[in-house]
């Protein structure tokens, strides 16, 4: 298995070589690794779980750097409060895990989200009423343009719907190779849980339900860590080797925020949630992109029955849920990119919503 290819390393299984693979275990070894390519003006792609990423099938001709990291460390505890530093290479769901065992609330909503702790302020993660910001109190990261270590605060981060300051330095959809990585490389994350005496409150509509608790109700914390558990995984969205509903990057578009009168023109039964973006005095409504990929006709499972002849069941949308393109054992990145630009446009065709793709895209991009 050659340690270079890019379809060994990310969640969705394609992607093809890199020119340089660097595999660093410390923060000396990765804060030179980025030096040196910076230096030498070399493309630079630095990854971890690869769970949020396509990259080309022709590879990426520069440096990866690939993330390898570990460890999770007590910085200070309070009678209310437990400050954790974790590595930016560090599993996440292990995290989430260790948490649920030390009584700690405030990420348990995120288990099973596959990928390292350092991607999670990148995009804001969230799941099931939670997101990292909620949580967040810094990061130490190396910014490349000062080529130093930097402490950024949340409020450095400017956290938005799946967003940061970090991910907006990097080109969602990018032919050029030197923008794959952003100006800031996550080093660690310093989180502050609460100390919940193994119950949290429930803050999502959908969990409570599954938990049969009412809405702000609490449950036990070991029970809301395996019910988010289940949740994914009827989705497809837990990483199992011999589901290919689960070889993907997870949710491919984003759920499109749009203002009132367009949420408007839908039907009464498309889901609408409340949001309100800080600093914006417009009123918007968050959608649900599943819902709309579903009513302008493709279904689960969409690719698998000859719909469109060259990828030929390759790649479909997940048959599980509607929101993930997934690579059904011989799928290339081009496979996938073509389901979602057919989706895409024919969400637009039928609703005049564009959806916008989650992942970074690299040496890839979808069609015009």
């Amino acid at each position: 298995m050659p340690e270079n290819l890019l379809a060994h390393h990310t969640t969705a299984r394609v992607g093809g070589p890199a020119s340089t693979w660097i595999t660093v275990s410390t923060e000396d070894q990765l804060t030179a690794a980025i030096a040196d390519a910076d230096a030498a003006g070399t493309p630079l792609l630095v990854l971890a779980g690869g769970s949020n990423m396509l990259v080309s099938d022709a590879g990426f001709p520069g440096t990866v750097v690939h993330l390898a990291t570990e460890g999770i460390d007590v910085i200070e505890s309070t009678d209310e409060y437990v400050y954790v530093r974790i590595a930016a290479g560090h599993e996440w769901d292990a995290v989430v895990a260790w948490s649920v065992v030390e009584g700690l609330t405030g990420i348990e909503a995120l288990s099973g989200i596959p990928g390292s702790t350092g991607a999670t302020p990148v995009q804001n993660v969230g799941a099931y009423g939670a997101d990292i910001s909620k949580t967040l109190v810094s990061i130490r990261a190396w910014d490349r343009d000062a080529n130093r270590i930097v402490t950024l605060t949340g409020a450095d981060l400017e956290f938005g719907y799946r967003d940061s300051v970090i991910k907006r330095t990097i080109a969602s959809s990018t032919t050029n190779f030197h923008q794959a990585s952003p100006r800031w490389i996550v080093l660690s994350v310093d989180l502050r849980l609460t100390r919940a005496g193994q119950y949290a409150p429930v803050q999502y509509t959908q969990l409570a339900r599954a938990l049969n608790v009412g809405l702000g109700d609490t449950a036990h914390l070991d029970h809301i860590r395996q019910t988010v558990l289940d949740l994914r995984r009827s989705k497809g969205m837990v990483l199992e080797a011999q589901d290919h509903d689960t070889w993907s990057t997870g949710s491919f578009f984003t759920n499109p925020i749009v203002p009132i009168a367009v949420a408007d023109r839908l039907p009464d039964e498309a889901p609408r949630f409340a949001h309100h973006e800080a600093g914006d005095d417009t009123d918007s409504v968050k959608l649900s992109a599943a819902w709309l990929i579903d009513h302008a006709g493709f279904n689960r499972g969409f690719g698998l029955n000859g719909e469109t002849e060259s990828v030929n069941g390759r790649a479909s949308l997940s048959t599980k849920h509607t929101l993930a393109l997934t690579n059904r054992g011989t799928a290339s990145t081009q496979d996938l990119v073509q389901i979602a630009t057919i989706v895409r446009d024919g969400v637009a065709a039928k609703w005049g919503i564009h959806l916008v793709p989650e992942p970074v895209l690299i040496g890839v991009q979808l069609g015009s």
